[in-house]
């Protein structure tokens, strides 16, 4: 499970600074904001993954309290980004 944990943060991270850099290149406003979105869900998922590992292996109290705190603003982002996600490609359609 840590092996999977650890490919899943991984991935993760690379997919968040994959679209952060296709974000700051972008020059349309709407593809700028899709790339903001699709990174944002990309660290959401990477702070979800990382709590869960705290939460899962825990060294100390510590860790499971940092580990709930990443959860809550992991599925936030991954919550927050996946709607805004959905409502920008819409608009890319019209």
């Amino acid at each position: 499970m840590d092996k999977l944990l650890t490919i899943i943060i991984v991935i993760s991270a690379v997919f968040f600074m994959y679209n952060k850099f296709k974000s700051w290149r972008a020059e349309e406003s709407l593809l700028k904001r899709i790339y903001q979105t699709k990174s944002s869900f990309a660290l959401g998922c990477f702070l979800t993954a990382f709590a869960a590992n705290l939460m899962i292996f825990p060294r100390s109290q510590i860790d499971f309290v940092v580990g709930i705190v990443f959860a809550i603003l992991g599925l936030a982002n991954i919550i927050f980004g996946f709607r805004a996600s959905r409502h920008y490609i819409s608009q890319l359609d019209n």
